[in-house]
């Protein structure tokens, strides 16, 4: 039996029927970009959200930096990021024109340290932007006490979080906004690239939906210079309909971490993820670390269970950031995560039998009985 990562076929899901009535109504109705089906997703999801507003952008990558520049936040700023977690957060800060200043992971979840940001602050800081990382919450009352101390916005990326909790709230709640992305493999994904901005502050909504449309709320007036970031009407209609699921597919992913938290247990060379008291995690990845990683991939492909490394290369340690000057070391958890993480497979399309296969071929790569 092979077993994919990730499956996204809507026959998978049992969702063909369900979307083919929702992009055949968006078709029928002439009306494919700021309409009806994406005033209705932003009002659904703010609400699923536990929020306020809810703008819809082009991706999550959009969400970040539109959300950075309606805080006024560019050139000369800095923007306290999680060392460990995709490039995006990092290219995001750098694409509003300021600086990404990177924070070492905590032990225990692989968020951002709490403990470790008040070193990280200095007078040209304006936001810090928590991770949600693989879907679990990041310590959000340590990293709000910090921003308070020092004036900052809170900007959490929720990109891998749809749904996560914090201390029984959805992430989101209390910040000053946080950014979602709808890229297809996430939790909540689009039949394509999408995003999200929730915030209860109807002014930074309203700034975000300027910025979302070239600087414009009526047609041929611009009041600043920006770009096309909008959320089309068709992924508006899609992402209706998978949040309805939402849910439901959360608890599956659940189900299956369980399972594999329990039948993994004790196996040498395998460190399993934690979940902290505080947080409802909603498993967007199912994340192990190995000092035999390659090794490990390597038997587990010959058995027919894909993987995948999320992330091979520190944003730290990427061309892209060369210019920051960061130096091999510099982030040693960092860069010992990047080496040893691997992502097994997960998501509502993992049957029993394809989980009982995932775990059989783990116990037998690592040589258990």
């Amino acid at each position: 039996m092979k077993v994919p990562f990730l499956d996204l076929r809507p026959d998978s899901l049992g969702l063909a029927s369900e979307l083919d009535d929702a992009v055949r109504r968006v078709v029928a109705s002439g009306r494919y970009l700021l309409g009806p089906e994406l005033r209705a997703f932003e009002a659904e999801f703010a609400a699923y959200c536990e929020s306020a507003h809810c703008v819809g952008v082009g991706s999550g990558f959009d969400a970040l930096e539109l959300t950075l520049r309606a805080l006024g936040i560019g050139a000369g700023h800095e923007v306290i990021v999680p060392a460990h977690t995709f490039i995006a957060t990092w290219g995001a800060v750098a694409a509003a024109g300021a600086v990404p200043v990177p924070v070492e992971p905590d032990g225990y979840t692989a968020c951002i340290d709490p403990a470790r940001l008040d070193a990280a602050v200095t007078p040209r800081t304006r936001a810090i932007m928590p991770v949600h990382l693989y879907g679990h919450p990041a310590d959000l009352d340590a990293v709000h006490e910090v921003a308070r101390r020092h004036g900052l916005h809170v900007v959490e990326d929720a990109a891998q979080a749809h749904g996560a909790r914090y201390r029984g709230r959805r992430v989101g709640h209390g910040a000053t906004a946080a950014a979602f992305s709808f890229y297809p493999g996430k939790n909540l994904g689009a039949l394509g690239d999408g995003g999200a901005v929730v915030t209860s502050d109807p002014e930074l909504a309203a700034r975000i939906s300027l910025l979302r449309n070239y600087g414009s709320r009526e047609k041929y007036r611009h009041e600043t210079v920006s770009r096309n970031a909008r959320l089309d009407e068709i992924q508006a209609a899609v992402l209706r309909v998978k949040l309805g699921h939402l849910d439901e597919w959360n608890a599956l992913r659940a189900r299956t971490a369980d399972r594999y938290l329990t039948e993994l247990a004790g196996l040498d060379d395998l460190a399993l993820p934690t979940t902290a008291e505080w947080a409802e995690p909603v498993w967007h990845l199912f994340v192990v670390r190995t000092a035999h990683r390659a090794r490990l991939q390597r038997r587990l492909a010959e058995a027919g269970v894909e993987t995948l490394v999320h992330y091979p290369e520190p944003p730290h340690l990427s061309p892209a950031f060369a210019d920051l000057g960061w130096a091999p070391g510099s982030l040693p958890l960092t860069e010992r995560l990047a080496q040893e993480v691997l992502s097994l497979p997960m998501g509502p399309h993992l049957t029993p039998e394809r989980t009982d296969r995932v775990i059989a071929a783990v116990r037998e790569s690592l040589g258990a009985s």
